[in-house]
């Protein structure tokens, strides 16, 4: 595109040039012709005077000399005959006589083609009532006198002017090709596997255009394998909710050749899957997570997760107790995600504690978050900070670490966050802050403002 560019604008840079100045050089030479002649004609002028007094030989030859024309040899003059005395010819003629004959004929200025250059012939009447024809030669060199450093000006303008417009073009091409290089090297980056390539929303308009479609779509691509990483992690992080009941079945099969192999083939079952989710952990690319778009009632969500891992805990002796979700809890999380943050949670109990150990699970709400505390007996988490982490650092204690991690995305994508501590049973607290979204908030506070009118209203009083 650039060179492309520079030979368009070379090409009408140079047509322009030529347009101009060819009839701008020929204009000079005619002008310079021009000049010539007037000046023969002012030195042709000069003898009038002369030839209206007198046609005297001696006086006419002073007369001659005295001009720049004359002294130069370059003046002649032409005496017709009279009273019988012989046609006289003063200064060096260069003019053929019939040619002469022919101005004196006319009665009016000519210019005639000489060897050497052109002569300017004037006629004047004497006072015999003749006509006498003065010759002016103009040299060659003087007609053109000043041409060529005219026209050598005009060459120097015109080259000038296509040097500057080809570095215009080359700037111009520089600032059209640079975003477009950018544009096409970070294509190719893209394609490469760099997923986090971006490019810069400079130059023309339709270059920049194309930029942050550009951006646009990549920024689509990571967010889309994003999606399809973490929907990979999570589906098979919800098959360790299966696993972990037919784990703690298959331990209660006792011994013998088969309780052995469904021991083992869930342990290989369970290998299989802790291997799936590191795979797509690490993959995933540095992004954003889904934008939470749906929401649901967290209290019938936990009623029935309850009711799922209620089975399992009275098989285990576990004391399992549930506050808090006697009245709808709106939260601003898709179903589906709040069920796999729960299953996450409470499979981690069954999981790192010991059998018969309690766990409780309670619900708070305020005017501007949702509160979920999945409390247990068991020993605690030592090191809360790279509890949270595993989901980044790998493995520990045969956990893949993805329980916490989607449970904290889940918060964090609502605004909230999770914290680790120790709880009232003495074991472990997992506390699940969820920010309540804007719109539930006004809708809360039209509310508190419409009770709090009816409480002002006059006449009426609580009971």
């Amino acid at each position: 595109m650039r060179w492309a560019l520079i030979r368009v604008c070379l090409a009408v840079t140079g047509m322009v040039v030529v347009a101009f100045a060819v009839p701008l050089g020929l204009v000079v030479r005619e002008m310079a012709s021009d000049r010539a002649i007037a000046n023969a004609e002012r030195q042709a002028a000069a003898l009038g005077p002369t030839l209206s007094i007198t046609t005297d030989r001696k006086y006419l030859t002073q007369a001659v000399l005295s001009t720049e024309a004359g002294a130069a040899g370059r003046m002649a003059v032409h005496v017709p005959a009279a009273g019988g005395a012989p046609e006289v010819e003063i200064g060096r003629v260069r003019v053929a006589h019939d040619r002469v004959d022919t101005v004196r004929e006319l009665g009016h200025a000519a210019i005639t083609d000489v060897p050497g250059g052109s002569a300017f012939l004037q006629p004047f009447a004497v006072k015999s009532g003749q006509i006498c024809i003065v010759e002016v030669f103009v040299p060659e060199a003087e007609g053109s006198r000043g041409v060529a450093m005219a026209w050598l000006v005009l060459a120097g303008v015109g080259l000038a002017l296509i040097v500057g417009s080809v570095l215009v073009a080359d700037r111009l091409g520089v600032r059209l090709t640079q975003p477009a290089q950018r544009l096409a090297g970070a294509a190719q980056q893209l394609g490469q596997g760099r997923l986090g390539v971006r490019v810069e929303e400079e130059g023309p308009a339709e270059l920049r255009q194309a930029a942050a479609a550009f951006n646009a779509m990549a920024g689509q691509v990571v967010q889309l394998l994003a999606n399809e990483r973490e929907l990979a992690a999570d589906l098979s992080h919800r098959l360790r909710t299966p696993l972990t009941v037919l784990r703690l079945n298959a331990a209660s099969l006792g011994h013998g050749p088969a309780a052995d192999q469904t021991r083992s083939a869930v342990e290989q079952l369970e290998r299989e899957v802790d291997i799936i989710i590191r795979t797509a952990r690490e993959a995933k690319p540095q992004t954003a997570g889904p934008i939470l778009d749906a929401g649901c009632d967290a209290a019938e969500v936990i009623r029935e997760r309850m009711e799922f891992w209620a089975a399992l805990a009275e098989d285990e002796g576990r004391a399992a107790g549930v506050a808090g979700v006697d009245a709808p809890v709106p939260v601003p999380v898709p179903r589906g995600e709040l069920v796999a943050a729960l299953d996450a949670l409470l499979g981690n109990v069954f999981q790192h504690t010991p059998e018969g150990t309690a766990f409780s699970l309670d619900v708070h709400r305020s005017r501007d978050a949702v509160i979920i505390l999945v409390s247990d007996a068991g020993p605690g988490i030592p090191d809360p900070e790279a509890a949270l982490a595993r989901g980044n650092s790998g493995d520990r204690d045969g956990s893949t670490g993805l329980g916490l991690d989607i449970v904290r995305r889940m918060a964090e994508a609502t605004g909230g966050d999770v914290r680790v501590g120790r709880s009232v049973l003495g074991g472990a607290e997992i506390r699940v802050w969820i920010q309540l979204g804007a719109q539930q908030d006004e809708q809360g506070s039209r509310r508190d403002r419409r009770a709090a009118r009816r409480r002002r209203r006059p006449g009426v009083t609580s009971g």
